[in-house]
């Protein structure tokens, strides 16, 4: 049975699946369900876990439930119009952060075993965004660090040289200004590659622009969309973006809980990422590790309605790189 639900281009299921790094305190409420064995059952949910053989789905109700694949099982999009068939996929493609529907069995071990598996293509392709998001992370984490690694190598290395000069020059009094002369030239030369290097870690601020949120809420406005529209279209205007890139980070008000707060701003970050990729085709090699704040560092006073509706914000900061631009 298809769902009649309405939503953004898949910023709804990034919602759902960015709740997963709520606190440990919320997630000790959700209920793990045992399906009888041999009952039929249907469900509908978000994958939250992914295994070889089995995956996990939670419903909105935050009920879990354990579903087990076979060489059986038909995975495959819901079927469009009255003569439309859905399009058959591989067990592979069921990812976590896939909303998706289950039609199954329940075995002796009150898992659900499944028959036929159906989920959206946008959703799909939510969830694959989703995925190289997290692989993207994990590479810039390691960039980062293998950078840092190289400088420290190659200060350490300069460090040397100098050394070297020095006692060169304490050993021949004669050649002390030959041998000074090298030893500028060298420092010269460190303070260009340590300039080079430490600013892959150094940004000029660019613009930037900040979307609202109703509270409670990480689903972006049609007005909020077109504020991020006009942003890329500023950008795509530029005649030189080389070493551009994208900072993302979302804000909350003090309406919930500190825990809760931080989940909601993440989301939040999140759901502006996804429109960015989903729309506009951002490459994720450009964005900036994004982070949710939480209700810390308001722009307004939370006691007042104003206040908190303009601390439900994210902020989108373009930064220039001033390693990759060859500035000091």
């Amino acid at each position: 049975m298809r769902s009649n639900r309405t939503r953004p281009a898949g910023l709804v299921a990034l919602a759902f699946v960015f709740v997963l790094t709520a606190s440990v305190g919320a997630l000790a409420q959700n209920q793990a369900q045992t399906v009888p064995n041999g009952q039929a059952l249907k469900i509908q949910g978000i994958v939250i876990d992914r295994k070889p053989d089995w995956f996990r789905v939670r419903d909105t109700s935050n009920v879990e439930t354990v579903v087990v694949l076979t060489p059986a099982t038909t995975v495959r999009t819901h079927r469009k119009g009255i003569f439309g068939g859905g399009k058959p996929y591989a067990a592979t493609y069921i990812l976590r952060g896939l909303r998706l529907q289950v039609e199954g069995v329940g075995n002796a071990e009150g898992q659900l075993v499944a028959n036929l598996v159906k989920f959206d293509e946008q959703d799909l392709r939510t969830a694959q965004a989703l995925q190289q998001t997290d692989e993207m992370t994990r590479e810039n984490q390691a960039r980062i660090a293998a950078e840092e690694k190289a400088r420290q190598e190659e200060t350490k290395k300069l460090a040397g040289q100098l050394a070297e000069n020095q006692a060169l020059t304490a050993q021949a009094q004669a050649s002390a200004d030959a041998a000074n002369a090298r030893a500028e030239e060298a420092k010269k030369a460190a303070d260009r590659a340590n300039n080079r290097i430490n600013g892959l870690n150094d940004y000029d601020p660019v613009r930037s622009w900040t979307i609202y949120f109703k509270a409670g809420s990480a689903v972006l406005s049609l007005a909020e969309k077109q504020r991020i529209d006009a942003g890329v279209g500023w950008v795509r205007s530029q005649p030189n973006t080389n070493g551009w890139f994208v900072s993302i980070v979302g804000f909350a008000d003090t309406s919930g809980n500190t825990a809760y707060n931080r989940g909601l701003s993440e989301r939040r970050a999140n759901a502006v990422i996804g429109y960015l990729v989903a729309k506009h085709n951002m490459p994720l090699t450009r964005l900036i590790q994004p982070f949710g704040y939480g209700e810390s560092k308001p722009v307004a006073d939370n006691r007042t309605a104003a206040g908190r509706a303009k601390n439900r914000r994210v902020e989108i900061q373009i930064l220039a790189n001033k390693g990759i631009e060859g500035t000091d």
